[in-house]
């Protein structure tokens, strides 16, 4: 295509999560009477990397946006409901948090309620931080229900997302876009074809000599990044130094005991490993750095501490944290791993797929590609990778583990973004949320205060709060909380009404 030609058909190189999820939103959003057509090129040849997924909230709206019905989707997918994840042994073997969804508290005359739980944790009433959190509570007695919408309640403050059968809700959304009329052509790409003025690609070529044509190419081949990496050469910003994890080992086992509504991430001696539970299976995996530990002794770590019987090999996944210098160049849209990877401690390779998927529909071409918005693209999409992979650098480098892995990263020197949102926790624990960056301030608080990020004091202004009624307030609080929980069903049964449907 010319760089002011309209755009009439958009191809869509790889399957998976990535190119199912890209597929859905445009046959939803883009296709239909506008004549446009999307086309979806992948091959049965080549796997992808679908293990037991792990997401966050936004999912939730990106699914209600599309349109799917919930029930339908837990069915087709195996979901199962998530309000957060426990981490298990990561500030030193033998403590454990909970890092909830939702807000902490509320917030006590303007300010953050975490600030007085700060000033009065000693106090043996107050207990423990995740005490005030409707999805933490919840999840520690294994209950859930969908959130109310009457403010006052202390059930409109739980969030959730899901954990699901990463193969299978591809293939369910592979039904829905195709209803919706995108298409999907199989076939291994052997060569992609460039205008030689322009540099726009302008077709692929599969094994069989055919040639699709496109004037959008998304790109969601995966780790290979065919069309952005691989053809037009951007470059992959290694960010190893900071993520040394490299590798993991997955493997399925038996669903054992009830459905657990969280994720649990437990600390190894050089990474950690996940439990995700789904409906028909517990997806598990070991997350580890290859400079560290061997392949066989990670293997040997991951089954020798599974909950069940595995049901199948473990599968050996390979890795880099980083991302490609540009999301978009020229015609080519990378989506998914083609465009960067950070491994799945807080599960946010699924949302890193919504957020470019999102973003194009918001900055989608009209009669050719601009460059402002080509570039507001790229921009929206550093602003959405950098402070993720500063989050989960936080989880390494707040810790008094030992050893030659936790001894690196500890000591490691940090981004400087990480290391003023520290510095700044650590006065008078302020956090605050950049250019809507992911994750929230009650993220961030219960990441570093379960992680024993303590601030040297608290906030000044609750020295002008009197204390029976601070402490009144924080018991009421943690009352309504407890009481609410205790009134939800069992997160099993909830699930089982709700794919019964």
């Amino acid at each position: 295509m010319s760089e002011g030609a309209p755009i009439r058909r958009i191809v869509i190189v790889g399957g998976g999560t990535a190119g199912w999820m890209t597929a859905a939103a445009l046959a939803r959003f883009v296709g239909g009477p506008s004549g446009r057509r999307i086309v979806l090129v992948e091959s049965d040849a080549i796997g992808i990397v679908g293990v037991g997924e792990g997401t966050i909230p936004p999912i939730v709206e990106f699914n209600h946006q599309l349109g799917i019905d919930e029930a339908e989707y837990l069915r087709a997918s195996h979901a199962t409901y998530k309000l957060g994840i426990e981490f298990v042994d990561w500030t030193e073997p033998g403590q454990r948090y909970f890092h909830q969804f939702g807000e902490i508290g509320r917030p006590l005359n303007g300010l953050p309620f975490h600030q007085a739980w700060l000033k009065y944790r000693n106090r043996p009433s107050v207990g423990p931080l995740a005490a005030y959190s409707m999805s933490a509570v919840a999840a520690a007695n294994h209950r859930f229900a969908h959130s109310s919408r009457e403010a006052a309640s202390a059930l409109s403050q739980l969030a959730y997302a899901f954990h699901f059968d990463a193969s299978a809700y591809g293939q369910y959304l592979r039904g829905f876009a195709e209803k919706l009329g995108a298409e999907r052509i199989e076939g291994k790409i052997v060569e992609v074809e460039q205008d030689g003025e322009t540099g726009f690609v302008t077709a692929v070529r599969l094994d069989d000599d055919r040639r699709v044509r496109g004037d959008l190419f998304i790109d969601c081949s995966g780790f290979r990044s065919l069309l952005l990496g691989g053809k037009l050469g951007v470059n992959f910003e290694d960010w190893s130094r900071w993520l040394p994890c490299d590798r993991a080992f997955a493997v399925p086992t038996e669903r054992d005991g009830p459905l657990l509504p969280y994720t649990r991430s437990t600390a190894h001696s050089a990474g950690w490993q996940w439990r995700i539970p789904l409906q028909h299976r517990t997806g598990n995996g070991h997350v580890y750095s290859s400079a560290h530990m061997a392949d066989d002794e990670a293997q040997r770590i991951l089954l020798d501490t599974l909950d069940s019987k595995p049901l199948a090999e473990p599968r050996l996944i390979k890795f880099q944290a980083g991302r490609r210098a540009k999301s978009w160049e020229k015609n080519v849209i990378a989506i998914g791993l083609s465009g960067g990877f950070l491994e799945p401690l807080e599960s946010t390779s699924i949302h890193l797929i919504q957020h470019a998927v999102q973003k194009l529909l918001a900055l989608f071409p009209g009669p050719g590609i601009s460059p402002v918005e080509r570039d507001e693209f790229n921009r929206a999409m550093v602003n959405s990778y950098e402070p993720v992979r500063d989050f989960i650098i936080l989880h390494y480098h707040a810790t008094r583990r030992t050893g030659p892995f936790w001894d690196h990263v500890r000591t490691m020197d940090l981004p400087d973004t990480l290391r003023h949102k520290i510095e700044l926790f650590r006065q008078h624990g302020r956090v605050f949320r950049y250019d809507n960056e992911l994750f929230d301030v009650p993220s961030w608080v219960a990441v570093m205060l379960g992680q024993d990020v303590l601030p040297g004091s608290v906030e000044p202004l609750l020295d002008s709060m009197p204390e029976p009624e601070v402490l009144r307030a924080i018991a009421e609080l943690r009352s309504g909380y407890e009481q609410t929980a205790s009134k939800l069903p069992l997160a099993s049964e909830y699930i089982e009404r709700m794919a019964a449907v």
